[in-house]
């Protein structure tokens, strides 16, 4: 084991922004004069806090402190900051949008100190994650590399904020449970305490929520800035702003190798999947990307939801020693030894499935799964198949009947399809992410609590495809294109890619596992700058876009796919109205159909890889 280098620290070093503001930072410096090349992480979670995100294998524990010591045995200057409002810092919290020229001046200032040589490099997950990419897309002074784990949005209007024109309601128990925390409540212990009475799951069953009588009243800032984020409908110059939107700033970005990571159970998969791509394309540095099977950050835990991938999945000894290493080894190459830039892309993606299908000890379906290396992403070999839905629920290549009649279902916005699972972060204590049975638990906010599979529900549409003859291996894009018509000005449709296991000891009535799911509001049909009511019973065209994923269905398995009209409280429930984003209060049951004739062939398209 390396012994420790002696190590100083500097408190809450108050660095001072543009615009007066002062934001707390603790820096860790080795013994010596330096210079030294720097990483840093600027997070809201904390600079001294246990980022919940460092856990070995073992379960071990790295706090910041151990953080430090290992970039500083290694040669590191380590800064840790907290963001604008929060902890020790000064200013007003304002979520994204004030990271980028913040994180732009901690550079220069960085850059500037005697101990920093002029070559810096960040790290951090999820928020800290979207800090970084927010300073990179305005060329701060001695970015060489970033770690950008599970976040650093590509374009927060279709991944991470809202999704195919809905609201993702995750920015609702995040600003809930942040709230808490806030100096406002921090300094008040009223405020605190009426946050802390708030029911969270009593105020989900209210939705929609009005600015000023929500459980988030008691701290402006952050209902001000939620309400913002909800009302925001079109693809406005809000969603431009720097903080939540890269995807027009990537020349701007300095010519750097990234290190991506994001997982398949993740609320940042297309946000990762498109920046990697961008980086790739657009620079002349080696990426890597690295896709497990987990949920948000939880790189070393083997299970998503109550499916479980085996050891294998870890990301501690399979993908590298473990996660510190993988980035101290990272800095090292690029931050010290000038690696060459004709190396090629790292792809390491997990592929879920081949797993028996029993049920473990932990009362766990095991699903299985391997790790896969390429150097790109889609895989090489990878080719779209369709497949086409039927009036009689079947999922197939063969062209649907010139007469089939369309399906019908109302969509009751007073009782939408519960969320069971999926690519969701930050949801609890209302919603959780991960792969589960489809069925009503009560575990599930939202649900009858009877236990009946979701394809028991009249409001939702379920098609598959007979028993799989071999292993088919989905890796890539999915892409969902319907015809419909509603008797509503506007509606959602929902789909989710389903793995069907069939009947066993452990699951008599079989396993229905969620893969990917995504929706799509239907005012946005025809573009995300201005909306455009339906008219009822208007026949129209749209396209769902999920989330790429990985998944190997095993012979003898079906691949369903499931159409609805909600997936609350994932996404905000649409009320059918036409009302304005965030302020419906008439919720109305509208009559939606699905066309699966030869002339309007609805159909699903998968990308997959021979085997």
């Amino acid at each position: 084991m390396q012994s420790e280098t002696t190590m100083t620290l500097l408190e809450n070093v108050m660095i001072t922004l543009r615009d007066g503001v002062n934001l707390a930072t603790d820096i860790y410096l080795p013994a010596g004069s330096g210079p030294f090349p720097v990483v840093v992480e600027r997070t809201p979670y904390n600079k001294r806090g246990q980022s919940r995100s460092e856990v070995n294998v073992d379960g071990s524990k790295l706090s910041r402190r151990d953080m430090a010591q290992a970039l500083v045995n290694r040669g590191y200057a380590v800064v840790f900051q907290d963001c604008r409002g929060c902890y020790g810092s000064e200013g007003v919290f304002t979520k994204y949008t004030s990271e980028g020229v913040d994180g732009f001046d901690t550079l220069q200032w960085i850059i500037e100190q005697q101990w920093c040589n002029g070559d810096i490099g960040s790290m951090g997950l999820s928020y800290a994650a979207h800090t970084q990419l927010a300073m990179a897309c305005l060329n701060p002074p001695g970015l060489k590399t970033m770690v950008l784990d599970s976040g650093g949005f590509h374009n927060a209007f279709q991944c991470g904020i809202r999704q195919g024109g809905a609201f993702e309601l995750k920015q609702a128990t995040w600003a809930y449970k942040w709230s808490q925390e806030s100096p406002l409540a921090q300094q008040n212990p009223l405020i605190r305490k009426a946050l802390e009475q708030e029911n969270i799951l009593d105020w989900f069953a209210q939705m929609p929520w009005f600015p000023g009588h929500s459980p988030l009243r008691h701290v402006p800032e952050y209902e001000n800035y939620l309400f913002e984020q909800w009302s925001q409908g079109e693809f406005s110059d809000y969603w431009r702003q720097n903080g939540i939107y890269a995807a027009e700033s990537f020349e701007q970005i300095p010519d750097m190798p990234v290190m991506f990571m994001s997982s398949w159970y993740d609320a940042y998969v297309s946000s990762t999947l498109d920046n990697f791509k961008a980086f790739c394309q657009g620079k002349t540095y080696p990426q890597r990307l690295i896709m497990g099977p987990w949920l948000h950050g939880d790189r070393n835990i083997t299970f998503s939801g109550n499916a479980e991938f085996g050891r294998a999945a870890a990301f501690d000894n399979n993908v590298a020693a473990d996660w510190m290493t993988c980035r101290l080894d990272w800095f090292d190459r690029w931050l010290k030894n000038s690696a060459s830039k004709e190396a090629p892309h790292e792809v390491e993606v997990f592929v879920m499935g081949g797993g028996g299908g029993d049920k473990n000890d932990a009362g766990r379906l095991q699903h299985g799964g391997k790790w896969l290396n390429s150097d790109q992403w889609p895989l090489k070999g990878s080719q779209p198949t369709t497949l086409f839905l039927h009036r009689d629920g079947a999922l197939s290549c063969e062209q649907p009947s010139r007469s089939a009649a369309p399906l019908r279902y109302l969509a009751d916005p007073h009782h939408p399809v519960p969320t069971i699972g999926g690519s969701v972060t930050s949801g609890l204590p209302v919603f959780q992410g991960g792969a589960f049975d489809q069925r009503e638990s009560s575990e599930f906010f939202g649900t009858r609590g009877d236990n009946l599979p979701l394809s028991a529900r009249a409001d939702v549409l379920v098609f598959q495809t007979p028993e799989l003859e071999k292993d088919l291996l989905v890796a890539g894009d999915v892409t969902i294109k319907l015809w419909i018509s509603s008797s509503a000005l506007d509606t959602d449709f929902t789909a989710k890619l389903v793995d069907v296991y069939p009947p066993s000891k452990d699951y008599p009535q079989g396993y229905a596992m969620n893969i990917t799911d995504g929706i799509i509001r239907c005012r946005y049909r025809q573009g995300w700058e201005k909306e455009q009511l339906l008219s009822p019973d208007e026949i129209v065209e749209v396209t769902i876009a999920p989330f790429a994923t990985c998944n190997l269905f095993k012979k003898g398995h079906r691949i369903r796919l499931d159409i609805a009209s909600s997936n609350f409280p994932r996404f905000d429930s649409n009320p059918n109205s036409g009302e304005p984003e965030g302020q419906a209060r008439l919720k109305q049951t509208a009559t939606n159909q699905v066309f699966v004739d030869s002339l309007r062939p609805s159909r699903l398209i998968i990308s997959v890889l021979p085997l």
